[in-house]
């Protein structure tokens, strides 16, 4: 019985089956078909019996084994292998079927491949999660073959939970490269900073990225190699993200919803400004104040960031700035740069909450963090508007980008800094805004 379970007949099998059932409709007409076709018949079995039998004697023909990671990244692209090693005295053909979450919608996931005897094979693959939450990696299925006639089914089941997380993938890359002065490779922006309130912290030796007016002459010639003195800027100075939860933050793109690539944001914008010296902190807000954890920089306050970020989910309900001033000017007391991650698609929306947005820039130094609507940009560009229908929806489309222009305007008419992004220019964006800012010594 449980041969038979993992038996499957492929379609080479049923290919001879049609053959030889036309071969005999055809042998009424041509009677010496009828024996070439018996021939043919006891040839095949004889062959499939052979098949078989190679294929199901050995108890274990072949070792499986998934490599996943431990957990995974969101938005990213995350790396799967299959490992097989093929323990048969001949080469064999595969193909691999994994049974993969339900989050992924992929329902005809397929791997092909051959390998030698004795030999072993990593199958690589990729997936890419959009939702954080925990996914679901059922039994992962090979079926070998040899004449190609039978299969035989090969199941692990390695039943694996894995728990999605903010992009920490991106977290990675940035702080590898901020900590060695190679930000500018992922297109972040060199700025000199104004003034000269550097203070000298220590001499290094040059690495790629560091600046060539740092060059310590004396203790190059001394060293017999480049070296570069190293300043630290003002520390310890507050930088919070605040992540709007409203339904305006549930637009998808790509996959995502705006609030998933402003938490990917805020992780790597928290970890940039630790590196930096500088305190992190988020706040999560809509209807009312969600989560807040007050900026420093702890040895476990990314942990603490991260483990907060991981829960968020936007809701339908309208975001309530006035809320959100009175909660920052009752627990937020010195003077922060906040980085106010939201989206206003009309100027009334803009409207409604300017007042209480001027009063926190009065008290902190607010950057509102607004979302191009990439589809209304694709669709502005397409000029070959045939009928009446193509034409107004056009005229529609640029009227709401033209809202957006005025939004923008409105907002640094009132001195207020902003931030107008594609989603996935986002997390470079906020870090250009925030070295920026520091740059100029505003806060």
């Amino acid at each position: 019985m449980r041969l038979i379970k993992n038996l499957y007949l492929s379609q080479q099998f049923f290919a001879f089956i049609i053959f030889a059932v036309v071969g005999f409709v055809f042998s009424f007409f041509f009677p010496f078909l009828h024996s070439i076709m018996l021939g043919a018949i006891i040839v095949f079995l004889i062959v499939v019996l052979w098949d078989f039998l190679i294929l199901f004697i050995p108890s274990n023909p072949i070792i499986i084994k998934r490599i996943y990671p431990e957990k995974l990244s969101n938005g990213d692209i995350n790396d799967f292998y299959v490992f097989i090693e093929n323990l048969y005295s001949f080469s064999i053909k595969f193909r691999v079927i994994e049974e993969l979450p339900i989050q992924f919608q992929i329902r005809d996931f397929n791997r092909r491949g051959e390998v030698d005897t004795q030999k072993s094979i990593k199958i690589h693959y990729t997936l890419r999660p959009t939702k954080r939450g925990e996914y679901i990696f059922n039994s992962c299925h090979v079926f070998v073959r040899k004449l190609g006639f039978v299969e035989r089914r090969i199941s692990i089941d390695d039943k694996r939970n894995l728990i999605c997380f903010p992009s920490f993938l991106q977290l990675k890359k940035y702080q590898l490269l901020a900590t060695t002065n190679r930000l500018n490779e992922l297109g972040i922006k060199k700025l000199r900073r104004i003034g000269n309130t550097l203070e000298f912290e220590s001499i290094k030796e040059y690495q790629r990225g560091d600046e060539y007016r740092f060059i310590n002459w004396k203790a190059t010639a001394k060293m017999q190699k480049i070296m570069v003195n190293q300043y630290q800027d003002e520390k310890a100075q507050p930088i919070y993200s605040f992540i709007d939860k409203g339904r305006a933050m549930r637009m998808p793109f790509d996959g995502m919803t705006l609030l998933d690539y402003a938490i990917n944001a805020s992780l790597v914008l928290s970890n940039i400004t630790i590196v930096k010296e500088d305190k992190a902190g988020i706040l999560t807000f809509a209807e009312k104040i969600e989560d807040h954890v007050p900026a420093a920089k702890r040895n476990h306050q990314m942990y603490l960031i991260n483990k907060a970020l991981y829960k968020i989910k936007t809701d339908f309900k309208e975001t309530e700035f006035g809320k959100l001033y009175a909660y920052t000017k009752q627990h937020i007391n010195q003077r922060a740069l906040l980085f106010l991650f939201t989206n206003f698609e009309t100027s009334d929306a803009l409207k409604r909450q300017m007042k209480h947005i001027k009063l926190l820039n009065k008290s902190h130094l607010v950057v509102v963090i607004l979302f191009k609507n990439v589809e209304l940009l694709k669709h502005a560009r397409e000029k070959n508007n045939k009928n009446i229908h193509e034409i107004y929806t056009q005229i529609i489309i640029e009227k709401f980008l033209y809202e957006k222009e005025l939004i923008i305007q409105k907002l640094k008419a009132n001195g207020i800094q902003t931030i107008y992004t594609t989603p996935q220019d986002l997390t470079v964006n906020a870090i250009n805004k925030y070295l920026e800012i520091k740059a100029k010594g505003l806060i």
